[in-house]
């Protein structure tokens, strides 16, 4: 899992896992891992065909509990009686992955047939499908006519990707990724506290060319902007990141504008912000450029062993320019990476750049700043709150500032 990805903090929700017989099969056991870790209390039910490909003690010996196989129980009594209504009586979410075309078609004309099919009849919360089969069977018109039946019924869908299948058949209809099945889901648990909300956040580098081959930057990965933009969207938000070089990858419904300078950054931005109704911006910005030296690479026997003088000008101040011109009900939040005099730099920056709130943190502490999953932040608002937070994964401090700028 991608560490941008990696929220915790859901514990006592509790997810319904539903494994229909795909070769994918195999995959749902990751998936209950990654809820797991996510905090959540995971049960499962296995249909018939699914056994064939995982057992029940594989979920078991994971501490899935309970799982559920077929219908009716050898040896009935009062926790099995009704157990196909038991997951719409405890579970907050459930989950269908990987779905057959069969079960795709049972969900949308409200068949009940097996545990499985009853279970999600009678189940009352946000329900996801994840499809996986062959090409073929994805492409036919009962099979796509019942996709947007569930549609319309109300289910969340993750559609499959494009690539290679079991059988050696080349289309659509592989089972999506771990990661998008799994932010589906922590999305249907999450609170929808920035629904309706347009968000806008940058994170990473900017690349400053010189001459072809080199560049004035800095070692920001991006993950701490990635995670504000994740959190964002988990909770309702409508998120467009603006994303300095990083190989991160984002949820496929994210807009995504990629950009390698400061100044590229700086208008993607400023064309942006009156859209939007908060922004966060994260991303380590060069406050300075280098005067290029030309298209050609410089060598070395240029300066004959005398060395060189570089000469830098000033880049836009992307923050300063989007709270000068910030309205009336925008919310916009900063980060400040410093070194020396954390909490005095905060809030002058707080003051100087018309902020709402900004998380200052020293990059030259361990755990703090940047490569690590970790982040230890000084927090300062317009309204003069200050908390000191303690080292805490990147993913919690990014929910922690959304909680924060959502307090008024």
């Amino acid at each position: 899992m991608q560490p941008h990805y990696g929220f915790a903090g859901f514990m006592g929700k509790r997810v319904h896992l539903g494994v229909t017989g795909s070769i994918a099969a195999f995959k749902a056991i990751d998936l209950v891992r990654s809820l797991q870790q996510a905090d959540c209390m995971v049960s499962a039910t296995l249909t018939d065909a699914a056994v064939r490909f995982v057992t029940p003690l594989s979920f078991e010996a994971l501490g899935a509990s309970p799982v559920y196989t077929g219908m009716f129980s050898e040896t009935p009594d009062a926790d099995t009686a009704f157990a196909h209504l038991e997951p719409g009586q405890a579970a907050d979410a459930m989950l269908i992955a990987p779905a057959t075309a069969n079960i795709l078609a049972k969900l949308a004309f409200g068949l009940a047939d097996d545990m499985l099919s009853c279970q999600a009849l009678a189940f009352p919360g946000p329900k996801i499908v994840a499809p996986a089969m062959n090409p073929r069977m994805w492409a036919a018109p009962a099979t796509q006519r019942n996709w947007e039946m569930l549609g319309e019924l109300g289910y969340i869908r993750v559609f499959p990707e494009a690539g290679s299948v079991a059988c050696g058949d080349i289309g659509t209809g592989r089972l999506a990724p771990l990661d998008e099945i799994f932010l589906a889901t922590l999305k249907a648990l999450a609170p929808r506290d920035m629904a309706g909300k347009q968000v806008l956040v940058t994170l990473g580098p900017t690349r400053e060319p010189w001459d072809a081959v080199r560049f004035w930057s800095n070692p920001s990965s991006g993950t701490m902007g990635a995670c504000v933009a994740v959190a964002a969207y988990l909770r309702g938000a409508d998120v467009t990141v603006v994303a300095g070089p990083t190989g991160l990858t984002f949820p496929c419904d994210m807009a995504v504008v990629s950009v390698t300078t400061a100044r590229q950054m700086y208008e993607a931005c400023t064309d942006l912000w009156p859209s939007m109704d908060m922004a966060c911006l994260t991303a380590a910005v060069a406050d300075y450029r280098p005067v290029p030296f030309g298209e050609s690479k410089f060598k070395k026997s240029t300066s004959a062993g005398a060395g060189i003088t570089v000469e830098f000008e000033t880049n836009p101040d992307i923050l300063k320019s989007l709270g000068e011109s910030k309205r009336d009900g925008q919310k916009l939040i900063g980060f400040a990476a410093e070194t020396d005099n954390i909490r005095e730099e905060a809030a002058r920056k707080l003051a100087a750049k018309n902020l709402d709130l900004i998380a200052a943190n020293n990059i030259g502490k361990a755990g703090s700043g940047f490569g690590v999953a970790t982040n230890e932040m000084f927090v300062l608002d317009a309204k003069g709150r200050k908390e000191q937070w303690p080292q805490l994964p990147k993913t919690e401090v990014a929910w922690r500032l959304w909680d924060h700028l959502l307090l008024d």
